[in-house]
């Protein structure tokens, strides 16, 4: 349940294995809206084992190099990416809307036009021994709709009706204090076009611009995805409605304080079409994902703070062990139960990581130092976030993907 980029996935993903997924989304349509997104090579890697290479080879940009500088545009780390780096699949950034349309094609070419079933509010489920029902408030007609199957998937966000029926006294999500301003804008190339660029130092003062188009096949100007970090004060709204918009004027005044040399952050706000409010909120790591026949996925099961890149790659694994789970088991409740315990060990462990910055602690601890650290401190600092999220070079190069038969051998968790 869920039309997002998880919920998305997940229905490619359970198809590929021989079900028939049935996707529930609550607006009224599924529109190409967002911002930047980046793709590791972990999740590039399954999206190919889906059969979807080329087609996001053709809206994405494989960027090189991670770039981490002080506010005055210094250098204090930089690592490549990719092949760059020695993984056998690129890694991806791409506009979140162009990524969402890319598997809603996917999801309607394979499984059928109504395979996606828009307006329709999830309400509350009943499990029987045999089956789950949930109900659906359709937002139209204001009618009760009920859907029917063998499990039901919550991957309806950060926000999940699912998850607040599994733990109705869990609450709110949780906030820092940092809100991020984010746009998107053409751009003239930035360094050598394929740089993500992350600037400052603690949280709610970095600044990050990487592309999300290619330059050389757009006259020189690409399109940018930026995100200013900024703490707004105590009464700022923390979850639920719509982002709020920011002006130019608000953005600029933010933004002139930045000397950056390779970049304007001024003219990226004043060329961009809607600049966006966005609290930086996670919640508590959960003790279980699976109740029976229903399961938690993507931000529904583990939001985090955007450190290291991974809240949308790890929900696309997600999907993909979900799938290999249930091609495997007889018994879809101990389907769930093993994606859980395969799945949530390693998730909940990035969700504390990125509390504590994951691999952003190297520019924060820069700022302490007055300066760039030691490389090995550096590299260290990098080395044991890629392990925890289980996507170092030969930790992706050498187990083997998700894809599934009855008898294909368990590759590492």
């Amino acid at each position: 349940m869920g039309g997002g980029i998880a919920g998305l996935t997940c229905a490619l993903s359970l198809h590929a294995v021989g079900g028939d997924p049935q996707v529930y989304e609550a607006a009224r349509s599924v529109e190409a809206v967002g911002v930047g997104i980046n793709l590791l090579p972990h999740a590039v890697r399954e999206l190919a084992e889906l059969g979807l290479a080329d087609e996001l080879a053709a809206i994405a940009l494989p960027p090189h190099r991670l770039s981490y500088r002080d506010r005055a545009g210094r250098v204090v780390w930089e690592e490549p990416l990719g092949p760059a780096a020695g993984y056998h699949w690129p890694q991806y950034s791409v506009h979140r809307g162009r990524l969402q349309t890319l598997l809603l094609a996917a999801v309607r070419d394979r499984l059928g036009p109504d395979a996606v079933r828009t307006g329709l509010r999830f309400q509350h489920f009943e499990e029987s021994p045999n089956g789950v029902r949930a109900h659906f408030l359709d937002r139209t007609s204001g009618r009760t709709v009920t859907g029917d199957a063998d499990v039901l998937v919550g991957a309806d966000g950060i926000d999940s009706v699912v998850r607040a029926r599994l733990y109705p006294h869990e609450g709110p999500a949780r906030g820092t204090g940092v809100h991020m301003w984010r746009g998107v804008a053409p751009h003239p190339q930035i360094l050598d076009g394929r740089t993500i660029v992350v600037a400052g130092g603690t949280p709610g003062d970095k600044f990050i611009a990487y592309p999300i188009g290619d330059p050389a096949a757009e006259a020189d100007e690409a399109l940018v995805n930026w995100v200013l970090e900024v703490r707004p004060g105590p009464s700022a709204r923390l979850s639920g409605g719509l982002p709020r918009r920011i002006t130019v004027e608000e953005a600029r005044a933010r933004l002139t304080s930045w000397g950056l040399p390779l970049t304007d952050p001024a003219v990226l706000a004043e060329r961009s079409p809607v600049i966006a409010e966005y609290p930086m909120l996670d919640r508590d790591p959960l003790p279980r994902w699976s109740f029976g026949r229903v399961t938690l996925l993507g931000d529904a099961a583990h939001p985090m703070f955007p450190m290291g890149m991974n809240g949308g790659s790890q929900s696309i694994v997600d999907t993909r062990v979900l799938a290999w789970c249930l091609a495997r088991e007889n018994d879809p409740v101990t389907a769930l139960r093993r994606y859980d315990d395969i799945r949530r060990p390693t998730v909940n462990a990035v969700v504390l990581a990125n509390r504590e910055l994951g691999p952003e602690e190297i520019i924060a601890r820069a700022e302490e130092h007055g300066g760039p650290l030691p490389a090995p401190r550096a590299e260290a600092i990098a080395n044991r976030y890629r392990e925890l999220a289980r996507a170092t070079v030969a930790q992706v190069n050498t187990t083997a993907s998700w894809t599934t038969t009855r008898r294909t051998p368990s590759p590492a968790p």
